[in-house]
């Protein structure tokens, strides 16, 4: 299998193993959770009242940024314990499952050993930062060593849901696991420096992350774990900058908008906003050869301005419309093929989580990057469409729905306004300076909250919460790769392997074509086996620098590297797009991959003409102002 949650052929992440923690277990999780969700809202409140505030009354405060991004803080790392104790982390599985039965019996284990080894290095190094930091924070003026605590507390909380006993583990099981993670802790610690020196730190760092990831363990961990063991030989001071680089990562406000974004989309969904913009999907074209195919591109389309989350489209699209499809004579791997196609336009069109993680990586304008995407991201939507045009002729798709009536077609379209504003709402909002994109992000769940209670009445206190409670869980799993990812970043920098690779890279090309070519070549291959947003952290700060020296448009690159990443995501090994639809629409997992070749080819095309026609992504800039 590529990517999952916990187990993800069963249930996403948060839900399946939910039900496994009983007792004391069981306590902790929702007391944590609880906290998780209050210090989220006081994130979102605090920025809504930023706004206000600003354009209200014309006084922005000095405290309420500062406030947001501690609450994130510790939201994330006490959250990344509860996903431990959920078994909730991203994690890929290339070599797992292809273990022999009798070794597979203590994966499990040998991955919670990992785990153990990573947070014991959490609590002991972090409680040394926090003894030496002595800065307060500018606007709040609180000691930072309470904002740096969060790291110890989660690795602290990650030790104690692994000690405690579950309905399919022993508490001599787990002991033992944790027991075993000390051991592996203290061998590294103490013995790295007798097996390599200072020089191999780099390699240290990448073969060990590579091996963890490959063999299961969540890549958060693996991340943090390779870079402790790179930095183990060294001197001591460095070891304590892993997770003080981890908690620094985080104290970014723009970084905000990835829950603010995933909160609103839920939001949006619980609201009822998903059926109306199926609906006049379903209206618009759903008449034409293999007119449900289509409907489900444009479905992804209109979704895609409300979440900018591929995975949780394709989750959504796929229990929909799939078995909508497969009463019509659609098959259902090629449903599930589509969907998982149609979904990569999430992160092609704002807000996407992909440009916003890179516009933060890159320094670059996240409202440029919204701006410059819309084209590529149509062209995107106009290729799968095509697609589907010609497959449904050779197959005998016919056209599935009588053709709507204009007024049927107003009327829909007129009850989804609400929901079409949104995407207006954020690129305008954001490429002319109304609000930030994290603003911009709290703006769009108070209008999501307008949307769900007023217009279309579906929003309701309860699904409300579990709304925000599915949120926690889906921004913390993201989030606490970006952490662990800063410190593996700061390795790579300190051993020059971007500066190594450039060079590289320079003496196979001085052309910024075949340039673009090799390094489109190499982030398809990376998609194979990376996340998307675990590629963009260790990736961008290497490649932004290679392509900007030929001359390339760092905007543009933003398009170009977020459009490879997310077509890795429907290939294996790795195909979490697939998996997610597959599993959801209950499709032939095999049958599924076959059939979303000629997809992968069309946006692969698309990828190639919008690397080489710039315009596509840098005219919309001059049509939209500064």
């Amino acid at each position: 299998m590529g990517m999952s949650y916990a187990d993800s052929d069963a249930t996403p992440a948060g839900v399946a193993s939910e039900k496994t923690l009983t007792g004391v277990a069981g306590v902790l999780d929702r007391i944590l959770e609880t906290i998780c969700v209050a210090l989220l809202v006081v994130a979102i409140s605090v920025s809504l009242l930023q706004v206000t505030m600003r354009y209200g009354f014309h006084a922005a405060l000095p405290w309420p940024e500062e406030l947001a991004v501690w609450a994130f803080a510790w939201a994330t790392f006490l959250g990344m314990a509860l996903a431990t104790g959920r078994e909730a982390h991203i994690r890929i599985d290339i070599l797992a499952n292809r273990l022999p039965a009798g070794v597979q019996r203590w994966h499990p284990p040998a991955v919670n050993a990992v785990i153990a080894a990573a947070s014991f290095m959490l609590v002991v190094h972090g409680t040394e930062y926090v003894m030496r930091a002595i800065q307060v924070s500018p606007a709040l003026q609180w000691p930072m060593r309470w904002f740096f605590l969060a790291v110890p507390v989660g690795g602290a909380l990650n030790l104690l849901f692994l000690l405690l006993p579950r309905s399919d583990r022993s508490l001599a099981q787990s002991v033992s696991a944790v027991i075993l993670g000390l051991a592996i802790y203290l061998a590294v610690r103490h013995g790295a420096g007798y097996v390599f020196d200072q020089k191999d730190s780099g390699a240290v760092l990448l073969i060990t992350a590579l091996i963890l990831v490959c063999l299961g363990v969540p890549i958060a961990f693996a991340m943090a774990f390779g870079t402790f063991a790179a930095f183990a030989p060294l001197a001591n001071i460095l070891l304590v900058t892993v997770s003080q680089n981890m908690a620094a990562s985080l104290n970014s406000f723009t970084l905000l908008a990835i829950p603010f974004f995933i909160l609103a989309a839920a939001v949006m969904n619980a609201g009822g906003i998903t059926p109306r913009l199926i609906e006049l999907a379903t209206k618009l074209v759903g008449h034409f050869r293999g007119g449900l195919g289509q409907a489900n591109v444009v479905t992804n389309t209109l979704l895609a301005g409300v979440s900018g989350s591929s995975t949780a489209d394709a989750s959504t699209v796929a229990k929909l419309m799939v078995p909508e499809m497969a009463e019509r004579g659609y098959s259902r791997p090629f449903g599930a093929a589509l969907t998982a196609s149609g979904a990569t336009i999430a992160n092609l069109i704002p807000p996407s989580l992909g440009l916003i993680i890179y516009g933060s990586l890159a320094s670059v304008s996240v409202g440029a990057l919204f701006v410059a995407t819309i084209v590529p991201g149509l062209l995107v939507a106009a290729g799968l469409i095509s697609t589907v045009y010609v497959i449904s002729r050779r197959r005998g798709f016919g056209g599935d729905l009588p053709k709507a009536s204009l007024p049927d077609r107003m009327s829909s379209f007129f009850v989804a306004i609400p929901a079409l504003i949104l995407p207006l709402l954020i690129v305008g909002g954001v490429r002319f300076g109304v609000f930030t994109a994290t603003e911009a992000g709290a703006a769009a769940f108070a209008y999501a909250l307008v949307c769900g209670f007023l217009f279309y009445r579906k929003l309701t206190p309860g699904n409300l919460l579990a709304a925000i409670r599915e949120s926690v869980m889906d921004t913390v799993v993201i989030v606490v790769i970006i952490a662990a990812a800063a410190p593996f970043a700061w390795v790579l920098a300190f051993e020059q392997v971007p500066q190594k690779i450039a060079r590289s890279f320079a003496l196979l090309s001085d052309s910024p074509i075949i340039l673009m070519l090799i390094v489109n070549l190499f982030l398809l291959v990376v998609g194979l086996f990376m996340e998307m947003i675990a590629s963009l952290i260790i990736l961008v700060p290497i490649l932004v620098p290679i392509v900007t020296a030929a001359g390339v448009d760092p905007i543009h690159f933003g398009i170009v590297i977020v459009m490879n990443l997310v077509i890795g995501a429907l290939t294996p090994p790795l195909g979490v797009l697939i998996f997610t639809t597959a599993r959801v629409s209950r499709a032939n997992l095999n049958e599924t991959f076959k059939a979303v070749v000629p997809f992968v080819l069309v946006l692969v095309f698309v990828l190639m003409l919008v690397t080489y026609v710039p315009a596509f992504s840098l005219v919309p800039l001059e049509w939209l102002g500064p």
